[in-house]
């Protein structure tokens, strides 16, 4: 078909639509056809065909409904597969356009004169009005109109209003648009006349200047203060949250300008004469161009509020709490802003995990230093603050941050060892990153956590080397647990034997300097001897502090020197932890000694011997009755003292060090060394009785040590008085001694009249201890089925395995 052809259907096609104008009509077909503009709605044919059917229906056109659809099927029909939405799209936009014109007939000037009317001269069939005028000049008309009635409503014009909202989003009063700080918002005088909704307009316009308002307060509070309290007040994350925000509005300060240029140069729109006068920049385009800079400034000034009064890593935390938002633009926006926040404190944490450099100036790193001394650093030198540290840092990974640094402080301080260097370098190495500064930034968590494991692996790899292989870690426990603990056997007793004597005399009588020497005499004489020099140096004597009364038994102890870096682990309330242990132990020691020497006075071969055990029947009958009380108690003391001594140095001290052995060897770092070692002093004192939850039976415990040892000390007595008895008869000599009631004076009858006395009184004292120590006793065993602990149940078996004590517990 050619342009002719297609010329003259169209042409036809509007004479039978339009007969009316079919000049105005035919113009407009030939414009739109011509055009290359697309319309701006969707291909649906299908909603375009129900669409004109309501339409139809709707003005009470039932008939030319049907016929429209039986049309449409029939066209359909014929014409697929192509589409007819084209033709019923030019169709519809013809028929408002024909309705419009129609509509608008009675308005003008000169109507078309009716069909049964003569025409007057010189017009046109078809009416001159309607061809003569065309219908976009009766919009133009329409369209000034009104705008000549919001003119006559407003005062100011909306050119003046657009310039004062930009002069508003920049903190800057306008001519009309001023802050009221009673209302603490920008908005226009009540006195000016304009519509409402132009009101509302401009004070939606205006929150952002509210908001920008806020955000430069903050910024110029912050920078303000650099030069006389930087110190105190700002910090880096500080400052380059300020630097950040400050970037941000300087692309503020850009759009802005470019939006004054515009409203200074207006732009007409399409298909108006260059003539025509109108502001490109209306308050609605406003509200477009502002639509995306309002979320950003909206979002800096919920920043600010949250971060005022915060500084390093509490100010990164907020900031990233607001980061977690699924608008991809505040995603991309948050991301770069913590990038700028975060970068101080990720350079901090490289610097202390590969340097142990703690740069904290301002105070906002969340590790911080404290002078103490050395023994103290690894505990107390170094502390997490948890206000400082930020939400994306895990508390785990805080503290594997925490180690490191103090691994690398703790070799270079302690240690003097400078090995973490090469360790931290190969870590980073390791993981592809680098020991320079701007290495790791926000977003690359991973990448951190990695860093810091590796690192703390190589670096606490070297200090577990440096403490076990140069410093002699284990060697030293050993030591500890040989002499302190009383597990080298030989030593202990020849220093019981060296030292006793000494001890039995008051506190207040003995030197520490001799005691000193006799500690040297028991080394040589035991295999303590072959141990290295520089252990046994460390062993030293300590006099506790006494008071009146006190004998050398309960002042005497020993102490182990543990020199950095050793003292780490063997604190001032470490060590005191194993002098409660010495004491108790040594208390036990002393205990079993003075059985020993019970022993060795009542032997059988110096009882047999004895010359009463030769007298006569009744001498000898209270002779005997005594000595066998005396070995029964003996051997009731002596059973639970071995039991006891058993229990504790092996199912106690034994079974507590092979643990701590195997913790030793596994531990990893030195925190794994630290907690090994307090679980195992922790065991040792709870296992002993020695805990707070232990008390009662500790002192039913220390009753009857006291008991043993005033059986002792009674023993001794007796039998050294049976003893000058033995040396009266032997010597038949009469004394002659002036002393009047000396029970060494007469012959061979008073020597047995004053041995039965001695007896008797033996037998009353013996029966005397002999119940008490029952008593407590009985009140030991009865207590320690309530313990926590279950090892101590298998003290109550070996204490009471014939249930012997149980059954004369339960008849009472």
């Amino acid at each position: 078909m050619d342009e002719h052809q297609s010329g003259d259907l169209v042409k036809e096609l509007v004479l039978r639509l339009v007969p009316a104008d079919s000049g105005g009509a035919l113009r407009f077909a030939h414009r739109l056809l011509s055009s290359r503009l697309a319309p701006a709605v969707f291909p649906d044919e299908h909603a375009l065909a129900e669409s004109v059917k309501r339409r139809l229906a709707a003005s009470g056109r039932p008939d030319d409904t049907l016929a429209f659809a039986d049309l449409h099927s029939k066209l359909s029909a014929r014409s697929r597969p192509a589409s007819l939405w084209p033709l019923l799209y030019l169709l519809d936009s013809l028929s408002p356009h024909r309705r419009g014109a129609a509509a608008c007939l009675p308005d003008l000037p000169t109507a078309a004169p009716p069909r049964h009317a003569p025409r007057a001269p010189g017009t046109p069939a078809g009416g001159a009005a309607l061809v003569s005028k065309d219908p976009d000049n009766i919009r133009e008309i329409a369209l000034r109109e009104y705008t000549e009635l919001v003119l006559d409503e407003t005062e100011v014009s909306e050119a003046t209003l657009v310039r004062d909202v930009l002069y508003a989003c920049q903190g800057i009063d306008g001519r009309y648009v001023r802050y009221d700080k009673a209302s603490d918002t920008y908005d226009l005088p009540a006195g000016v006349r304009v519509p409402g909704s132009t009101r509302t307009l401009v004070r939606k316009l205006c929150e952002v200047g509210w908001l920008f308002r806020k955000v430069r307060g903050f910024v110029s509070d912050n920078v303000s203060r650099l030069p006389s309290h930087a110190a105190t007040e700002v910090g880096t994350v500080a400052q380059a949250f300020c630097s950040a925000l400050q970037e941000e509005l300087s692309d503020y300060y850009k759009l802005l300008a470019v939006l004054e240029s515009y409203s200074l140069h207006p732009i007409p729109t399409p298909g108006s004469d260059s003539g025509v006068s109108g502001n490109y920049l209306s308050l609605r385009c406003l509200v477009v161009w502002l639509a995306e800079p309002a979320v950003k400034m909206r979002l800096m000034a919920v920043l600010v509020d949250g971060c005022r009064g915060l500084r390093g890593g509490g100010m990164a935390g907020v900031i990233h709490g607001h980061a977690q938002h699924g608008d991809p633009m505040v995603q991309d926006f948050m991301g770069r802003l913590l990038r700028r926040v975060c970068s101080p404190l990720f350079e901090m944490v490289r610097s202390w995990v590969l340097e142990g450099e703690l740069e904290d100036v301002f105070g906002e790193f969340f590790i911080v230093g404290q002078p103490v001394k050395a023994e103290s650093l690894w505990r107390e030198g170094y502390l997490i603050q948890s206000d400082m540290l930020p939400s994306f840092i895990s508390p785990v990974l805080a503290q594997r941050i925490l180690r490191t640094g103090k691994s690398i402080n703790f070799l270079r301080v302690c240690c003097d060892d400078n090995g973490w260097a090469e360790a931290a370098t190969e870590a980073a190495a390791y993981v592809g990153t680098t020991t320079s500064r701007g290495g790791l930034g926000y977003g690359q968590i991973d990448a951190l956590e990695a860093l810091v494991v590796e690192a703390a692996k190589r670096i606490d790899q070297r200090l577990m080397d440096v403490i076990h292989k140069r410093y002699r870690f284990k060697d030293h426990c050993l030591a500890i647990k040989r002499y302190l603990l009383l597990g080298q056997g030989d030593f202990v007793q020849y220093l019981m034997d060296v030292v006793g004597p000494e001890l039995s005399e008051p506190a207040n009588r003995i030197s520490s300097f001799h005691l000193a020497g006799l500690l040297e005499t028991a080394i040589r004489a035991s295999d303590a001897q072959y141990d290295d020099r520089d252990i046994l140096d460390r062993i030293r004597v300590k006099m506790m502090d006494h008071g009146d009364g006190d004998r050398g038994w309960d002042v005497f102890s020993l102490e182990y020197d543990a020199r950095v870096p050793l003292d780490t682990v063997f604190t001032a309330s470490v060590m005191k932890m194993y002098l409660k242990i010495f004491n108790f132990l040594w208390k036990l020691k002393h205990v079993d000694h003075s059985l020993t020497g019970v022993w060795k006075t009542m032997k059988p071969n110096c009882i047999v011997s004895s010359p009463f055990y030769k007298e006569g029947t009744n001498i000898r009958a209270q002779f005997v009755s005594v000595l066998r009380k005396c070995q029964v108690l003996f051997n009731e003391m002596n059973h639970f003292v071995t039991n006891f001594q058993y229990y504790i140095m092996f199912e106690v001290l034994e079974v507590s060090w092979a643990r701590f052995s195997e913790e030793m060897d596994a531990a990893k770092d030195l925190d794994d060394l630290l907690m090994g070692h307090d679980k195992y002093l922790t065991s040792i004192v709870e296992k002993s009785l020695l805990g707070e939850r232990s008390l009662g039976i500790l002192r039913n415990l220390f009753a009857l040590f006291d008991i043993i040892l005033q059986f002792r000390s009674h023993a001794d007595r007796w039998f050294e008085r049976i003893y000058e008895l033995q040396l009266r008869g032997k010597s038949k000599l009469k004394t002659k001694s002036k002393e009047t009631g000396s029970w060494l004076e007469g012959g061979r009858k008073a020597m047995i009249q004053l041995a039965g006395e001695l007896f008797r009184k033996m037998g009353e004292d013996l029966d005397s201890i002999a119940k008490d120590y029952t008593a407590s006793l009985d009140s030991f065993i009865s207590q320690l089925p309530l313990q926590k602990h279950v090892d101590l149940k298998f003290l109550l078996f070996r204490l009471d395995f014939t249930e012997y004590y149980s059954r004369v517990s339960s008849n009472k």
